[in-house]
């Protein structure tokens, strides 16, 4: 499928907005997630049928959009409210009525978030590698319950300094295990041949990510639990910590529930029960020291937690299906793409 970028004007931010397919097409809305932009979903749009009318916005602070600042206090409202306003934009979607969404880790909180705030929205949804209900970090049960009162090891503070740095520098080495590349490598996906040929436009989406304290990571404050570092109010790792997280009692209450189709890897190594970038889980291994031990401050079962969450939502009156790919990372639309484009359009055409 061909596409084209378009500049539209939401809530005052200046999005740009990756559009392909006909204007009469079944509308699919594609939401990336955390370091990256909509060109992350090229693997999959490549594989869409012409029928198809494909929307995929830069969210602010990545790829071409405007680097406008986020309230993390909203949680991952401010993303959501900025697709939402998308949604009624005839030049992108002429035809009203709802769509089918698809989205990839952060931006499947931010799907999360539209469901409950803008109810009717989509017709079905496709979930790949969701962040949890209850955010990333600091949450010790399946029922979400915070680890520490001042949720310690959250938030912005918690992003490497070094990844961030070389983000912000354009640095396209793989010398060392924080540079982009390495991490695109390493965490993004289980195999890094799975990106092939796509490797550079791909690395081109991470390094499209705005770095400041009011876009990634965001800002951090001292606490006095372990590891001594909390959440902010400013940028995105804040808005997906549980103090300012937490959607899954309004996305199990919410009246009308479209089906959902959750999509992950075995070997993801950025949402999983035992996550790279979960602080409680690398102190658990030596990594990060002083770490207080599992009683104290266990890993977040993130998986567990989201399955939790879904079942509740079938138990409620929606309906759910987890498809699980063996040996596949963080990105099964690039690990997997012949499979995860069939679950999609399973949603276009039930």
């Amino acid at each position: 499928m061909e596409t084209r970028d378009l500049r539209v004007q939401a809530r005052g931010v200046t999005q740009n907005v990756l559009v392909g397919g006909p204007d009469d097409g079944t509308p699919v809305l594609l939401v990336h997630g955390n370091c990256s932009s909509a060109a992350f979903w090229t693997p999959l749009v490549r594989r869409l049928p012409d029928g198809i009318r494909v929307v995929a916005p830069d969210l602010r602070g990545y790829g071409r959009s405007e680097t406008a600042p986020v309230d993390a206090t909203r949680g991952l409202s401010d993303f959501a409210d900025d697709v939402a306003a998308l949604l009624d934009d005839r030049s992108l979607f002429p035809r009203e009525g709802p769509v089918v969404v698809a989205a990839h880790s952060m931006g499947c909180g931010v799907v999360m978030r539209m469901l409950a705030d803008h109810p009717g929205r989509f017709s079905s949804v496709l979930l790949e590698a969701p962040v949890s209900p209850y955010g990333f970090g600091g949450t010790r049960d399946l029922d979400g319950t915070p680890t520490t009162a001042d949720f310690a090891g959250t938030g912005g503070g918690t992003a490497n300094p070094d990844f961030v740095a070389r983000i912000q520098a354009g640095d396209r080495s793989a010398d060392v295990p924080t540079s982009p590349l390495s991490v695109l490598r390493a965490a993004y996906v289980a195999d890094p041949a799975s990106l092939g040929e796509d490797e550079t436009l791909l690395l081109d989406t991470v390094l499209s990510t705005a770095v400041g304290e009011d876009n990634y990571p965001g800002d951090g404050r001292p606490v006095p639990s372990w590891p001594g570092i909390g959440p902010g109010d400013r940028g995105v790792l804040n808005t997906m910590a549980p103090s300012h997280f937490n959607v899954a009692e309004a996305l199990i209450g919410i009246p009308s529930k479209p089906p959902i189709v959750w999509v992950r890897g075995d070997r993801d190594a950025i949402v999983s029960d035992t996550s790279l970038f979960d602080l409680a889980y690398l102190g658990s291994l030596d990594l990060v020291p002083g770490w207080p031990g599992a009683e104290a401050c266990p890993p977040q079962p993130m998986v567990g937690q989201t399955r939790a969450v879904l079942e509740r939502y079938a138990q409620n009156g929606g309906t759910f299906r987890e498809v699980v790919y063996a040996g596949c990372g963080h990105s099964p639309h690039i690990e997997r793409p012949a499979e995860v484009t069939a679950e999609l359009l399973r949603l276009v055409s039930p």
